[in-house]
């Protein structure tokens, strides 16, 4: 019998008010129903953050090394169970088991990394004008906040905003994807086990025109973490600006990976089908465009198109495949029409671009792996952002022009270099519009402990993740003590 799962509201699991449900079905076979979910009303997200507005004033005043342990008991829970949990999410999300059980792996450490901020100084002690006065300023928590999260990250993405917001002591209401609740539903578990207190976080599954508008509107909510498209993240962030409170933004990308002239081809071809084709290209910091100096272009189309047609399409749970479905029939949809746009602008494929039928992609989302060759900037492809494996490649009459035609977008979220000439790798690093660039990596990829985010239409300009994710979580208290 298909389980049924519930939403999270003041410690107590809770079906939707109406009782609707939703399926949620295995994108590498649709047939597979991994249970169904809660879809919550604006009635059930307002319940929600009444419980995070009640309970915020006892979870305020619980020392932060007590709220440390906690998290670090979410860690371990989550740890014990990695391959459980990893299972889930390659079976909703479709991403392979190997990213899927690193994904929560890379939950786990943030988790313990935010637990150990939980012993770090929370403020600064300032000298006075005054000879008695004691001047000091301390962070201090901001309230209730409400985090509106993707599918495509379901455990790594949700854990690096709770995880702050909890550690600095805010309550919180979580809205994730509709598509992949599972792993959401694990993690809220994982801090249900470690003893968090009711109404410190609660989980509300739905569309995000109902549970999700009720937290951008909700004048209990002081601040809202957004990570999903450009389109809804402008518009909620001008109704949460409307209403006094906070909104962080992580959006889109278009990032390039640059190959030079003296780079590895062989190195440089990996790192492009690492970026572009892991998770079926459905990360904000995928590669979507490979500009290449024109001297070893050809070398380089040729070798990542042969690299790219060995790799294995399939279901993410056998250990052989190398890229997975994508994740529904709309994204699926999105970027076969993306292929289509880019065949008629005139780019040439090189090598993909059908979606994968019969057999054991009968009844998945599988498009093949694809490669565009004679990509002129302004075209659509190279624009715009497809969230799927697809990939631009662009020739650059030398660095100044590759460094024009990576910074030729909207765009700034990350960007790759490959080349031997550090004083080269400098000027990249100075000169390319993005806030993460890699020198000899892939595009992709985030370490807990340092800023994320990016520059332009990537980001609102509030960082995520390590001691950046302070300055959106709290709120600065000046205070001034004379004695009497």
């Amino acid at each position: 019998m298909t389980q049924a799962y519930q939403n999270y509201i003041d410690g107590q699991w809770t079906d939707a008010s109406d009782r609707a449900r939703t399926s949620n079905l295995n994108p590498a076979n649709t047939r597979e129903d991994l249970g169904t979910f809660p879809s919550a009303t604006r009635a059930d997200a307002a319940r929600a953050i009444d419980a995070a507005q009640r309970a915020f004033p006892s979870w305020a005043r619980t020392p932060m090394p007590q709220r440390g342990e906690i998290l670090t008991r979410a860690a371990d829970w989550m740890h014990a169970r990695r391959d459980e949990i990893g299972a889930a999410l390659t079976r909703e999300e479709g991403k392979t088991f190997a990213e899927a059980r690193g994904e929560v792996a890379r939950g786990v450490s943030i988790l313990r990394y935010y637990a150990g901020e939980c012993l770090q100084p929370t403020g600064e002690v300032y000298p006075s004008a005054g000879a008695a006065t004691f001047l000091f300023a301390e962070r201090v928590p901001l309230g209730v906040v409400g985090l509106i999260t993707p599918w495509n990250f379901p455990c790594a993405i949700p854990t690096w905003k709770m995880a702050p917001a909890l550690a600095y002591g805010n309550t919180v209401v979580f809205k994730p994807a509709e598509i992949t609740p599972l792993t959401a539903w694990y993690l809220v578990s994982a801090f249900e086990q470690a003893g968090l207190p009711p109404g410190v976080l609660n989980l509300v599954v739905g569309r995000g025109s109902q549970a999700g508008q009720e937290l951008v509107e909700n004048g209990q909510v002081k601040a809202i973490s957004f990570t999903g498209s450009n389109q809804v993240g402008t518009r909620l962030a001008a109704t949460v600006a409307q209403r006094g409170g906070k909104a962080q933004l992580e959006l889109g990308g278009k990032n390039p990976i640059i190959i030079l002239n003296d780079a590895d081809i062989a190195r440089a071809v990996e790192l492009t089908v690492q970026g572009a084709m892991l998770s079926t290209g459905q990360k904000c910091t995928a590669t979507s465009r490979a500009i290449v100096t024109r001297e070893v272009a050809n070398d380089y189309r040729d070798a990542l198109a042969a690299r790219v047609k060995q790799l294995r399409v399939g279901d993410g749970m056998q250990s052989d495949v190398y890229m997975g479905p994508l994740v529904s029939a709309d994204a699926e949809k999105t970027v076969l029409e993306y292929i289509a746009l880019g065949k008629n602008e005139g780019a040439r494929l090189v090598t993909g671009g059908e979606k994968l039928r019969g057999g054991e992609f009968e009844n998945g989302f599988f498009v093949a792996p694809t490669i565009f060759d004679n990509v002129t900037p302004d075209m659509r492809i190279a624009q715009e952002e497809i969230f799927g494996p697809v990939v631009s490649v662009l020739q650059a009459r030398d660095i100044d022009d590759a460094i024009a035609l990576a910074n030729h977008t909207r765009f700034g979220l990350s960007a790759s270099v490959v080349t031997r000439d550090l004083n080269l790798a400098l000027r990249l690093i100075r000169e390319i519009e993005a806030g993460v660039i890699h020198i000899n990596s892939m595009t992709a990829g985030a370490e807990p402990h340092v800023p994320f985010g990016g520059t332009k239409a990537s980001s609102s300009g509030l960082r995520e993740q390590g001691k950046a994710a302070r300055e959106f979580f709290t709120e600065w208290k000046t205070v001034y003590v004379d004695p009497l």
